[in-house]
């Protein structure tokens, strides 16, 4: 049987590649739900705070509790981007879960996201990076197409991107890896599936298979995710700031350039 130690090597092997070829690895962290303050919000931006790991808290804005901009503004690292509206399933019958889109025209949909990008300006001005992060990941190409109409510069979703401009003047970031299990009750996914899906995004990366601008992206989950899932995100954290190949990028540093910067739309 495999031990957790093997999984760790197997991952410090391919960061040593980066190192040896003279690249830095570079990561970024997003979690996804926040509100409002609570002990789970205060344990990951402890955490974030611990390892001086920069995160970006997908806010939905509709139910914001105003006393969330005062927490977030005790930690420098924290930078805040847009998810969503109210977070509430529009699908129409057979699809998946989905606000932005399903059985709603686009207007209405761009009504609540210039809405929402209000709020979140208002709150928490200059942390506030123009980025929207789609509930459930999932968002109809006709909203995504119309989303610099209202101000907003970005998108992350979920998984490797198909191109880093999906729209002129879009850049679209992703996230990676989940370490939540949601079909076995928001457990874990497992030592060896996480570290294997940051293997293969990486490797990829390295070797020009897939786009090595766009950061490995670790997606967190402060109110949903098991005691497990928290051990892993310690440990792997504790792990990558003790490799000198690897680098941390913040969201303002990803995206905030992307507002000048149509021309590189593809």
């Amino acid at each position: 049987m495999n031990s957790p130690q093997q999984a760790w090597d197997w991952l410090a092997l391919e960061l040593d590649r980066w190192g040896d070829s003279g690249q830095s690895a570079s990561f970024w962290w997003r979690d996804d739900d926040a509100t409002e303050p609570s002990a789970e919000l205060d344990r990951l931006l402890n955490l974030s705070m611990r390892y001086d790991l920069p995160l970006a808290l997908a806010v939905i804005p509709a139910p914001l509790d105003s006393r969330l901009a005062n927490e977030v503004d005790q930690f420098s690292r924290t930078s805040v981007l847009q998810h969503g509206f109210d977070h509430r399933s529009h699908a129409r019958p057979g699809q998946r879960k989905l606000e932005l889109g399903g059985n709603r025209d686009i207007d209405t949909i761009l009504d609540e996201l210039h809405q929402g990008y209000q709020i979140l300006q208002s709150q928490f001005t200059d942390r506030f990076v123009a980025v929207l992060v789609p509930p459930w990941n999932r968002i109809d190409a006709n909203v995504m197409t119309r989303l610099t109409d209202i101000g907003l510069t970005g998108l992350s979703t979920m998984r490797v991107r198909r191109s880093a401009f999906p729209a002129p003047g879009l850049l679209q970031v992703n996230t990676h890896l989940d370490p939540v299990n949601w079909r076995q009750q928001r457990g874990f996914i497992g030592l060896y599936p996480a570290i294997a899906i940051l293997i293969q995004h990486l490797r990829a990366r390295r070797i020009g298979y897939r786009d090595r601008d766009e950061p490995t992206g670790i997606l967190s989950h402060h109110l949903a995710q098991s005691e497990p899932v928290w051990y892993f995100l310690d440990s792997l954290f504790d792990f990558l700031g003790k490799h000198s190949a690897v680098s941390w990028v913040d969201a303002g540093s990803i995206w905030k350039p992307a507002a000048s910067d149509s021309s590189s739309a593809e």
